[in-house]
């Protein structure tokens, strides 16, 4: 790569080392570079007109965020997510019993309580401890 950009800074050795080539080696040599050029021009191309396209989608946010009355920091502060997460919400229970003076309450959701699972056991029914 060095040789490459030695060359293309002084011409003197650029000529030198092309008559160490064949016309047909120049040839294909001249045609590589010029399909090399012709696609470094077109990836620039590309690039201006997405930097182009970001640049008007960028006016038109701005259009409408000053018809809106807002302001940059009131959309960055409404549009930023959430940082915390809110948990579920507590469910009243809806089974209870009462063991020795001690009360056990239980919503009826997730695994049956070992207090709920002994009563039920015993042959009572779910209906029986309902609140």
């Amino acid at each position: 790569m060095s040789l490459l950009l030695e060359l293309a800074g002084n011409k003197a050795k650029a000529r030198a080392a092309a008559k160490e080539l064949t016309i047909p080696q120049l040839e294909n040599l001249i045609a590589g570079f010029n399909n090399a050029l012709v696609k470094l021009k077109e990836e620039e191309a590309l690039i201006v007109a997405q930097e182009a396209e970001k640049t008007a989608a960028a006016g038109k946010i701005a259009q409408l965020i000053a018809e809106s009355g807002l302001t940059m920091e009131e959309v960055a502060m409404l549009s930023a997510p959430k940082a915390t997460v809110s948990k579920g919400k507590t469910v009243d229970p809806k089974y209870r019993l009462e063991i020795d003076g001690e009360v056990f309450e239980w919503t009826g959701r997730g695994r049956t309580p070992k207090v709920f699972q002994e009563y039920f056991d015993k042959g009572n029914t779910k209906e029986s401890c309902m609140i």
